[in-house]
C-alpha cells in the first residue's frame, strides 16, 4: 500500500489498519519462532506498512498535511 493511498483514508480507517498490521506482525513473529513461517520477507513488509500508517497519523496530528 502506497502512502498516497493511506492518506486518502479517514483517521479511523487508518487506526483499524494499524491494529490489523500490528496483529499480523505479532502472528508472523510467533510463526517465525515456531519455525512455521514460509516467507521471512513478510516481516519487514508488515513493519513498513505499520510505519507508514503511523507516519500519516502523526502528520495529521501535527497538521503537516
Amino acid at each position: 500500500m502506497k502512502i498516497d493511498e493511506i492518506r486518502a483514508f479517514s483517521a479511523e480507517e487508518i487506526r483499524k489498519q494499524l491494529v490489523a498490521a500490528n496483529r499480523e506482525f505479532m502472528e508472523l513473529r510467533f510463526k517465525l519462532a515456531t519455525k512455521q513461517l514460509v516467507n521471512h520477507r513478510q516481516i519487514p513488509a508488515v513493519k513498513k506498512k505499520a510505519a507508514r500508517l503511523q507516519t500519516v497519523l502523526r502528520e495529521r496530528t501535527l497538521g503537516i498535511r
